[in-house]
């Protein structure tokens, strides 16, 4: 897959609400960036957990547009995916960071749209190679 970067939940979440502190943010950089963006059904499944029914279709025709593009976690990853949340258990890394940050090293992917600064920029790809974080710091 040809993916020009990932997604993150909260990113999205605020990119569909207008009334988030992140969404002009993540408006900006998202309509600066190359599709499509690769996410996970970890993260799909946060973001339609958290959406409410006026944003729900947003969401959609958002999955739908191509834009954003779920990549596939299958039973050979669950150990790597294991062995992420494990080195990260300080953090706590939760399952679809670490989908996310699997994803990023299996199709060598490093920008991601995401509010979650912190846990990105601790944690690496591959064990080394730093993620490029959009949108920027809030001013």
């Amino acid at each position: 897959m040809n993916a020009a970067g990932l997604a993150d939940t909260g990113a999205l979440l605020a990119l569909l609400d207008r009334d988030d502190r992140w969404h002009a943010a993540c408006q900006a950089a998202f309509h600066s960036l190359r599709f499509p963006l690769l996410t996970s059904e970890a993260v799909l499944t946060e973001l339609f957990h958290l959406v409410d029914r006026r944003e729900r279709e947003a969401a959609w025709r958002l999955v739908r547009s191509g834009a954003i593009t779920p990549g596939a976690i299958t039973d050979r990853d669950l150990s790597a995916l294991n062995s992420l949340m494990t080195k990260y258990r300080d953090r706590p890394m939760d399952f679809a960071d670490a989908t996310l940050v699997h994803l990023a090293q299996r199709e060598s992917v490093d920008l991601i749209l995401t509010i979650d600064r912190d846990d990105f920029e601790t944690y690496r790809i591959g064990g080394h190679k730093k993620f490029q974080i959009v949108p920027g710091r809030e001013r």
